[in-house]
Parts: C-alpha cells; structure tokens; sequence
C-alpha cells in the first residue's frame, strides 16, 4: 500500500482528477476500489486503502467500481518519468510483452531473473507482473464491452485472451459481472460496423494541446506513411502480429483513436503506441505548474497550456529518422525519408487512402544498396551501422530499454552526436528531462526571449525534471514567430495568398 496517507487522502476528498491513475482507493467497507475522483460519497478514513495500481487492489480482494471505472483512466506518469526497473517492466507490459513471452520474455528484456523481477514488481507495486498484465487485459476487454458492439469472441481476442472461456471467467472474477451484465451498463455507441475497424476512447489529462501536438507531427508527416488531414492524425504501423493504420481524433473534449488492424490482438500494443506517440500519460498541471513560474518561459506555458511532447509510435522508426534529418532542414529530411519509404519499405496489400507503406525495418535499411539511400557517404555509414545494432539486437530502443545504457551505445556510433542521442532519448525513450541545448532552433527561441546563451545552462536548471516540456515550448515559440510574420506579410502585399 502507498504510505503517504494524509497526501492520497486529501487528494479524495477534493476528487482531483489530476490524481486519476496515480493510484487507487480501496474502501473495504464496499469491496471496491475506485478513481481518487470517483463522485461516490467520501469513505471513512478507517474504511481506506490506497494502492499503487489496480493490480494491487485486486490482489488483495477488492473490485473496480462500475460507477467512476478506474480501469479507464489514463496511466501513470511515473511509467514515463521512472528509468529504474519497475519503470521499464510496467512499459513492456503495457507493450503486451508478457501476453506474448510471458514473464520470462519480460525478464529478458530487463535482464533480470524472473524470480527476483516479480520480487521488485511486488515489493513496489503491490503485484508481480502476472496480476499486472492479467489486470490490463481486463481493463481493455471491459472497455470494449462497454463502447463498442463488438462481439465478444472478437472482444477477448482483442484484449488477449487466449480462449473465450478465460475471457469470461477472468472478466467475471475481475468486475464481478459476465460480459453481458457489463454490456448492459455500458454506453455502446451505434456505428456502422466496419470489418476490421476498432474504435476506443483514450482517456488523458487535462489540459490537452491538441494544436502544438498535430503541427509538430504534421511538418514531420512522411508521405505513404504518415498523413495529418482535417479530421486527425493517421499512420500506419507494423505491429507484433500484423500491420496496422492508427487514427487519432479529438473533438476538443474526447480523444478518440481508430484502428485498423490485421490481428485483433494487436490492438492493446496499437493503444499503447499510440498513447506514448501523443503522450498522453503526462500530468500536464504539475508540468505547466513549475514550468509557468519561470520569469522567461512562463508566457509561452500559459498561452498553451497542456503541452505534450510528441513521442514515438517505434522507437527504431525514430532512431533512424534522427539520423536522416541530421544536418539538414525539416523539409529536407522528410523528403529523403519519402524517398527512403517508396524504396525500401513494405508497400501495404492494401492502400489506405494516401497510406501505401510501412517505415522500412532496420534490416532492410543495414542491407540497403547505397542507391537507395540519398544522402552523403557518411551518413549512409550512420545510418547503416544503427540499423545493423538494432537488427542484431545489440541496441536497444524500444520501452525495456535503460536509457543510460541506450544513449552510451547511440553515442559509440560513428555520426553520432549529443543533438542525435538527446532527440533519441526524449522522443524513442520518453525521457522528460532532455534540453537540446545545442539546436539551432532552441537558440534562436531563446534569443528571441531576450535570453543571453551564456546564461542557458543556469537557466535550464530551473525547468527540471521537465526539460523536454521546455524545449517544446521553445520550439513551439518559434513556428508562432513565423506564422505571425507571414500574416504581416500577406496583409503588406497585395493579392497575397492567404
């Protein structure tokens, strides 16, 4: 349990959303376990339990509440923030890790023993990584259940579960309802049904800069891969078990997140990817709150509260791309990662609209010929040798990874440098405290701030642990400065175009 009582209990008294995934309330008067923003009446003191995950609660007897649904609110920011092995466990299993390897796979991947992984897992979680991803597969199968009319075979295919009858008996064990009952509380919405298409809600925080996410992504968009329209963001994805195309929609009160997918079991990593790319685990009010008391930055915080910073659905994809857009404009580095898609990357059975491939794997980029890869020798060699340690397993970038670890063996490749590991870490690895000190773009923002760059490792300082929300904010300073000068500009010249 959480030993911080009078902290968690205060936090349930004032149903502060903010706290919504941080933990949860047991109340053992009920049996139940709930949202710290739950609008059910205030327990008793002596009736509370507070315990860091659902798992945990579940462990020790207790049942989600069907009325405020703590299965789905947004995950923890501890998940993005922790770099220590209860971080990287809790971010493969989200990735569906152990539904595909089991614990053992999980333990690989951190490099730990099973036995003493599910020892740290329990000692700080309350759960081993059993219960942990058992819980997960119930919060997605109850989700589904309740907003969609999907069938249930397809629903715990989709969460999974291996077997219709493990499906039932682990949602009835969970909520303490069968399928049905739940489908009967819940809100299914009537959409025409779709072969192949899934849509969920994604829960998030609020404030939420819709805006700042779409712009950064859409300068950056890869034609055949990418696509950013008036409706949302849509990329395609290859998945554990199949291909996929993600959509994101948000009507400035619901984020909504539509997939398309060869095997319904790759929804629950489709979810994830897409939560980590538009960031949606972050606690924005403690952000915006450190950040807007700085004297420098706190106008940009407060004119956009709620900024994210842009993640990345594959962490190899960005790795690579990294590389390509060394050196050169972002124009430039999406044009050659066109050219680069069109030539090495999986064309879809299937076009999806303006969606026809998928980012070329690591292998087929260390074995590319050098015609396919328009760029200067050495940075071909570059690109080449991360490929070849990626493909060979010797780096890695996906959620398991140490991001000390991962950043010292980035900086031993051959063109290489700080600019390249430090975007690498802040969007591949999650990490919050990365400061691009050295970006041309950074700079500028700054000098446009009045700021001296003598004086940036002091001021730096201040914004942490949310250095990578700054540098957005910086970056995100510089695209206004440019919109507003070509509105001047359109006004001062006659028959502009607008």
């Amino acid at each position: 349990m959480i030993e911080d009582f009078e902290h968690c209990y205060r936090a349930l008294e004032s149903r502060d959303p903010r706290f919504d995934g941080w933990f949860v309330v047991a109340v053992t008067s009920t049996g139940v376990y709930c949202r710290p923003s739950c609008p059910a009446a205030t327990p008793k003191r002596a009736n509370v339990r507070f315990y860091p995950t659902a798992a945990a609660a579940g462990a020790a007897g207790f049942r989600p509440c069907l009325r405020c649904r703590p299965s789905a609110a947004p995950g923890s920011p501890e998940w993005d923030t922790r770099a220590d092995l209860a971080g990287r466990a809790m971010r493969l299993i989200a990735d569906g890790v152990v539904d595909r390897e089991g614990v053992a796979g999980l333990a690989r991947r951190v490099a730990y023993s099973p036995r003493h992984l599910h020892r740290q897992l329990v000692a700080e979680l309350g759960a081993g990584p059993r219960a942990l991803a058992r819980t997960q597969r119930a919060g997605t199968a109850r989700l589904l259940i309740e907003t969609t009319a999907m069938p249930f075979t397809e629903v715990a295919f989709a969460a999974g579960f291996s077997t219709l009858r493990q499906f039932n008996a682990t949602v009835r064990d969970v909520f303490g309802r069968s399928p049905t009952e739940l489908r009967r509380r819940g809100r299914v919405r009537a959409e025409p049904a779709t072969p192949g298409l899934i849509s969920v809600w994604l829960p998030y925080r609020k404030p939420f800069h819709w805006g700042g996410l779409i712009d950064f992504l859409d300068a950056r968009a890869i034609p055949g891969v990418e696509e950013v329209t008036a409706a949302g963001y849509r990329r395609t994805l290859l998945l554990p078990r199949g291909r996929g195309v993600i959509e994101l929609r948000f009507d400035g009160r619901e984020l909504r997140g539509i997939f398309r997918l060869t095997d319904l079991r790759d929804l629950p990593v489709a979810v994830e990817r897409s939560r980590r790319l538009f960031d949606l685990d972050s606690d924005p009010v403690a952000i915006d709150s450190l950040l807007s008391a700085d004297g420098l930055l706190g106008p940009l915080v407060r004119e956009a509260p709620g900024r994210r910073v842009p993640g990345a659905a594959d962490g190899t994809e960005l790795a690579l791309r990294a590389v390509l857009g060394q050196q050169v404009s972002v124009a430039r580095a999406r044009a050659l990662a066109r050219s680069i898609v069109f030539e090495l990357g999986e064309p879809l059975p299937e076009p999806d609209g303006e969606l026809t491939h998928l980012f070329p794997t690591a292998a087929a980029l260390a074995g590319a010929p050098p015609i396919a890869l328009p760029m200067p020798a050495r940075r071909q060699r570059t690109l080449r040798a991360l490929a070849r340690r990626v493909a060979a397993g010797e780096l890695c970038l996906d959620p398991s990874a140490d991001r000390s670890d991962a950043r010292q063996k980035l900086l031993a490749i051959p063109g290489v440098g700080d600019w390249t590991a430090s975007y690498i870490a802040m969007r591949a690895l999650r990490d919050p405290d990365v400061f691009l000190v050295d970006d041309l773009g950074v700079r500028r923002a700054l000098q446009g701030l009045s700021a001296r760059l003598a004086d940036v490792p002091r001021l730096t300082e201040r914004w942490r642990p949310w250095r990578s929300y700054a540098t957005q904010h910086l970056w995100s300073s510089l695209r206004a400065t440019r919109r507003r000068a070509a509105r001047r500009d359109r006004v001062a010249v006659p028959g502009g175009v607008a």
